[in-house]
């Protein structure tokens, strides 16, 4: 029995949402079916509604996107693969000043240094194109800046990637003995961000999100449930190997350790951690997702690299159209610990279970807390 309803694109089947659209004609050639029908995994009809209408846009700006490359534009064969950069100029490309910096400073240096730098680079490749490192504008800087704040990137770690592009702009002018300015040397960051970082996601906000989550159902929402109950900074989360979710004991728990692909970040971030609410229950979607991937999120994580700073874009994008004020997923650390503190956790089992640092040599003594204490503490929240 299938109940249609008044809302275009959307019918229910077995009190579960769909989405349906009929494929346009002149892109029809790019699909195997005439009809695109899409389960929305959720009964409620807002989510329902609010969900039908992203992926009708990201539709509709896909089917654009064809439209344009099959365009007929005047004067084609008038233009170039590549904009015209500074003739003028013998300063090394950026992607070449990048393979200097390499060869001089990334000798010894591991891989996160190297895959950081380049990837950084590529970020400002993919915008303002591959031009002579003197051809940048200090416009184009501030363009760069916008467009990785919009992208949902921290204050912190948009300074962190024009410092390195300043660093390895410079070594270039140093090296090649050129007369110039680097344009990403004094670009101004604003400091809102950095209130945001701090800022803690109120309780009723979290349990707003924990629900949401389970209506969408999918692998970035198990990301933000997996860290919402667990304290789990997100590079921690983003990084876990399926093998690092243990379901199948008296008390379900994440062996949370170092990979060649995510270091943690201090001595006591090594941990285990109790599974309960809904980091439970996106323990139990990972396992339970039938991919052939060792990884608990293969859409950031290979055995190379962690990509966290896009998973942080993405989430930080999501929140803010949830919530009615700006938060971070940073936010639901600083929450997590707001609501151990509410039940009167004792601080050194919330600083062993958000892999804090200790506070005095004292508590660095003996095999610290059974998994039992912890647990008992945590479904307190």
């Amino acid at each position: 029995m299938v109940d249609h309803l008044n809302v275009s694109y959307l019918y229910k089947k077995r009190g579960v949402f769909y989405f349906t659209k009929r494929v346009p004609c002149d892109v029809k050639s790019y699909y195997r079916s005439d009809r695109i029908v899409i389960c929305l995994k959720t009964k409620s009809n807002v989510s329902a509604i609010r969900a039908s209408k992203s992926l009708y846009q990201k539709l509709d700006d896909y089917w654009t996107s064809i439209r344009l490359t099959k365009m007929q534009v005047p004067a084609q064969h008038l233009l170039v693969s590549k904009p015209p950069v500074n003739s003028n100029s013998n300063a090394p490309l950026l992607s070449e000043a990048l393979t200097t910096y390499l060869k001089l400073k990334g000798e010894g240096k591991d891989k996160t240094f190297i895959r950081g730098a380049n990837r950084n680079i590529k970020y400002v490749i993919e915008l303002l194109g591959d031009l002579p490192i003197d051809d940048y504008s200090t416009k184009d800087a501030s363009k760069f800046r916008d467009h990785l704040l919009d992208r949902g990137l921290l204050i912190s770690s948009v300074k962190r990637v024009f410092s390195s592009i300043r660093s390895i702009i410079n070594l270039s002018i140093s090296e090649e003995g050129i007369n110039c300015i680097n344009a990403f040397s004094k670009t101004y960051m604003p400091d809102k961000n950095e209130i945001d970082i701090r800022k803690t996601i109120p309780t009723k906000d979290i349990k707003h999100i924990q629900s949401l989550c389970r209506e969408y159902d999918d692998d970035l929402r198990w990301l933000i449930a997996l860290l919402s109950d667990s304290g789990m900074r997100l590079g921690e989360g983003v990084g876990l190997l399926k093998s690092d979710i243990n379901l199948d004991c008296d008390i379900p728990h994440i062996n949370l350790i170092p990979h060649p692909w995510r270091r943690l970040k201090t001595r006591g971030s090594q941990r285990c951690i109790p599974l309960i609410g809904a980091s439970l229950w996106a323990s139990r979607k990972i396992l339970d997702n039938r991919n052939d991937s060792i990884y608990a999120f293969p859409r950031y994580t290979t055995k190379d690299n962690c990509n966290a700073n896009s998973a942080s874009a993405a989430l930080n994008k999501w929140l803010k159209e949830q919530l009615t004020e700006s938060f971070v997923i940073h936010g639901l650390r600083h929450g997590f610990r707001d609501r151990l503190r509410a039940v009167e956790c004792p601080s050194e089992i919330i600083d062993k279970l958000g892999g804090w640092s200790l506070k005095s040599v004292g508590e660095g003594y003996g095999r610290g807390y059974e998994l039992s204490v912890l647990s008992k503490w945590l479904l307190k929240i």
